[in-house]
């Protein structure tokens, strides 16, 4: 064997060694329904569907998508291999700054979620509330969540003595948004939420006949709608890349997909889709 064949060899043996290294994902455990250590996550199938396509395996690295998740995750390295921990976040707002990101593979809204048989089933639109009699009103109780929108639209619209506070980030790792929701709904201590869709969605995928999802439009000064995309490490434009051609490729299975976990779906001007 030649120098230069045994050059090649040795290159070839490289080259496929790298197209079957694993799909490297940075994921929250406990996060339904976008992402669980079960990997019944709508991001978590996502991800399967993409690994499969590649004929690869998935590793994921896990950890609570919290303040810290990237600095933890997609920008850390492994101290015994000196290799990051993991190469893909499956969900980010597009453009994000601290990431390189892919171009939008969805677009979603903050939704208010109704309990159904708690004496609100005539509600079909967030804005019908603003109509209801005083009594009615006094039987409102909506769960808001601090720093986010759906506190001033309360206000803005002489709601919030109505409202039922909560903190966006608990302390508890193993206890998500969406969690608590199906815990406070349980309990009655709510009939109504004001949440980011895909996380509103838990409760309409895992109990379809007891809730009810109406997608907020943004208002001036409100904006309730964003575009998500996938994010790498900045400078990672091959992974940025293939991660596109993925996305492209499978655009209708992925669109099918998160309507099946019944997230809510609209298009730029905030319509449902």
């Amino acid at each position: 064997m030649s120098l230069m064949v045994g050059w090649l060899a040795l290159f070839s043996g490289a080259a496929a060694h790298a197209e079957q290294e694993p799909l490297r994902v940075c994921a929250d455990p406990v996060n339904p329904p976008l992402s669980d250590r079960q990997e019944d996550g709508f991001e978590n199938r996502i991800a399967r569907l993409f690994a499969d396509e590649l004929d690869r395996e998935i590793e994921y690295t896990w950890f609570p998508q919290r303040i810290g998740f990237l600095r933890n995750t997609l920008k850390s390295k492994d101290p015994d291999t000196g290799r990051y921990k993991c190469d893909i976040v499956m969900g980010v707002p597009a453009g994000y700054e601290l990431a390189a990101t892919t171009k939008p593979y969805y677009r979603s809204t903050y939704a208010l979620v109704v309990a159904k048989g708690k004496g609100f089933d005539d509600i079909q639109s967030p804005e019908q509330l603003f109509d209801l009699s005083d009594d009615r009103k006094k039987e409102l109780k909506v769960a808001m969540f601090d720093r986010t929108p759906g506190v001033t639209w309360l206000l803005r619209h002489g709601l919030l003595k109505q409202g039922r506070s909560y903190q966006s980030m608990t302390g508890d790792p193993n206890v998500n948004t969406a969690m608590t929701l199906e815990k406070e709904f349980a309990a009655d201590n709510i009939n109504m939420a004001i949440v980011w869709g895909p996380v509103g969605a838990y409760l309409a995928w895992k109990h379809p006949q007891d809730y009810v999802l109406l997608p907020l439009k943004s208002e001036k000064g409100i904006r309730f709608d964003f575009a998500i995309a996938m994010a790498v490490r900045r400078g990672d434009k091959e992974r940025q890349q293939m991660l596109q051609n993925l996305l492209d490729r499978n655009r209708d299975e992925i669109v099918a997909l998160l309507k099946k976990y019944r997230v809510p779906l609209v298009d730029k001007e905030g319509n449902a889709l």
